[in-house]
């Protein structure tokens, strides 16, 4: 059976264009795995808390099972049992939302999802597929404001970090831009995210 992680992270909870293009893209893959179970982890309803003392403390201990742990493993357990991640993100200052950098914070612990070794870090969630769903008001992936961008290729940068290399993006980008440029870049998005398929593992 097919498991989809669909992680969402935009506090635009009516009119999220990451939001809308994301629910295509898991249907779209929930047609093609009919028995495909969606786990969904919407990190504005319901928020994961930023690096606190009880969690540093807890992380470096010797006890797994610590109390400040326990979302971090049930994050860690909903990464490890996913096939395909379809992972939205808007573009908030140039980056990601803060609620997403706080569940990168909880599922990159070393040991568990990666470690250190003679000749670098190795991730351990290799295999997976993943979908970026990234949507921002102007135009990041070229032109002029491309040295700003610090969205799509920190979580390339991270999802590698755990051994995630099969990467898909799906932007919808210059929404801010006028209606127009916000229509054509939501039907280039829907029309690509209607072609996704899945990968073998």
């Amino acid at each position: 059976m097919t498991t989809i992680l669909n992680i969402k992270s935009s506090s635009n909870l009516q009119g999220s264009v990451s939001r809308q293009i994301g629910a295509v893209a898991v249907e779209k893959l929930k047609a093609q795995n009919p028995d495909a179970k969606v786990i969904e982890r919407d990190l504005v309803k319901t928020s994961i808390p930023h690096v606190s003392p009880q969690f540093l403390g807890a992380m470096f201990s010797s006890n797994e099972d610590a109390a400040g742990l326990l979302l971090s493993n049930q994050l860690i357990d909903e990464l490890f049992a996913s096939d395909i991640i379809v992972l939205e993100a808007p573009m908030y200052n140039l980056s990601i939302p803060s609620v997403l950098k706080a569940w990168v914070d909880h599922v990159a612990r070393a040991g568990k999802t990666f470690r250190y070794t003679p000749t670098g870090p190795e991730g351990f969630l290799k295999g997976k597929q993943v979908i970026l769903v990234l949507g921002s008001g102007g135009i990041y992936s070229d032109g002029p404001m491309k040295a700003m961008e610090h969205q799509e290729s920190y979580l390339r940068t991270f999802l590698a970090f755990l051994g995630i290399t099969d990467i898909e993006v799906i932007r919808i980008e210059g929404v801010a831009l006028g209606p127009d440029k916000a229509a054509a870049a939501l039907a280039q998005a829907k029309q690509q995210a209607g072609l996704l398929t899945r990968h073998a593992a």
